[in-house]
């Protein structure tokens, strides 16, 4: 089987950057590696598949119609800043028929609109931390956001990997609020969303497969020296090694992490996820689980994802990930499995 693999590289995003427009800091946060990419290359490559590189962007287009591939591998985030760029080329390779792993695009879209997304969470059942989007700075001069509950996590609506999710994201005065708000509205192009803060641990649960959603762990994220407003900032993942404690499994009570289980399974199916999965909780120091977000096209990176960490700490092997992710998705189409 000839698998193709579509992805979005940090250098080749980098280059098409205006340079009239200096990027963010972390405008290429969300974008893939060298490293990543060989990577899993060479899984498919060990296990006796043809894999043929993709790229993203306009080369991704030239090339899946150059290409003669059965199956594509996708990680690709898309481009711009839009909430529906991860849909991007799962819309293309839908409309040209040919299989893919991961989410299709209406999950995609619906999960990197974090507005919407705690939306549907809510009205399935699950707790989330209060929370208003504020989408014109106008908006800020409205009571209802000044008399948002203090501290507050202000982070941007439509994005992912921790972007605009820094150590100076939390607000613990109006007047901090609005000032970050207004940055976020401001650099990222897109509305801010406001969010209660939670004290508590960040917990972070993968899954992998379909029908059905396996657990792969659940991961306490802890840091090395205690802080009294703890963020799994991009500072802190960046640097993580030096500054985190990764936990997993994560010591839990067994009712918890059965609270936890069913929580994750249930967004997870809520959501119309595919094949695998992060999702982050805050577990609140009132006891109780608050869902802050997921993402259905997580981070591979054999050394740095939190998956591929996750699934070291379980004894799970990065080939073992790959593997089952690619399993799940090739078992929706029996056509793929029979060559």
């Amino acid at each position: 089987m000839r698998i193709g693999l579509a992805y979005d590289l940090k250098e080749d995003v980098e280059k098409e950057l205006s340079p009239a427009f200096p990027p963010l800091e972390d405008a290429l946060e969300e974008y893939d590696s060298a490293e990543t990419v060989d990577a899993i290359a060479s899984v498919l490559v060990d296990n006796g598949y043809s894999v043929a590189r993709l790229g993203g962007g306009r080369s991704f287009l030239n090339n899946i119609l150059s290409s003669s591939v059965d199956f594509v591998f996708n990680i690709a985030e898309g481009r711009g800043n839009y909430r529906s760029r991860e849909a991007q080329v799962p819309s293309v390779l839908e409309m040209l028929g040919i299989p893919y792993s991961g989410s299709d695009p209406q999950c995609l879209s619906i999960c990197l609109d974090k507005p919407l997304t705690k939306k549907m969470v809510a009205m399935s059942g699950v707790r989330t931390p209060k929370w208003e989007i504020i989408s014109d700075l106008s908006q800020l001069t409205n009571m209802g956001a000044l008399l948002f509950p203090l501290p507050a996590f202000v982070k941007p609506a439509y994005e992912g990997s921790s972007k605009g999710i820094r150590a100076n994201s939390i607000a613990r005065t109006t007047a901090q609020l609005i000032e970050i708000a207004t940055s976020v509205i401001k650099h990222y192009q897109q509305p801010a969303l406001i969010e209660e803060f939670i004290p508590g641990d960040d917990i972070t649960v993968g899954i992998v497969g379909n029908s059905p959603a396996k657990l792969l762990g659940i991961m306490r994220v802890l840091p090395k020296e205690n802080t009294q407003h703890f963020i799994y900032s991009l500072e802190m993942k960046r640097d993580w090694e030096q500054l985190l404690e990764y936990e997993c499994p994560a010591d839990l009570s067994s009712a918890l992490s059965q609270q936890i289980t069913a929580a994750s399974t249930q967004i997870f199916y809520t959501l119309g996820c595919r094949d695998f999965a992060r999702i982050d909780f805050r577990l609140g120091k009132d006891g109780n689980l608050y869902f802050l977000e997921i993402n259905p096209l997580p981070g591979l990176n054999p050394k740095s994802s939190d998956l591929s960490i996750m699934a070291n700490k379980m004894g799970l092997s990065y080939q073992h990930l790959i593997l089952e992710i690619l399993n799940s998705a090739l078992e929706r189409y029996p056509q793929c499995v029979a060559k």
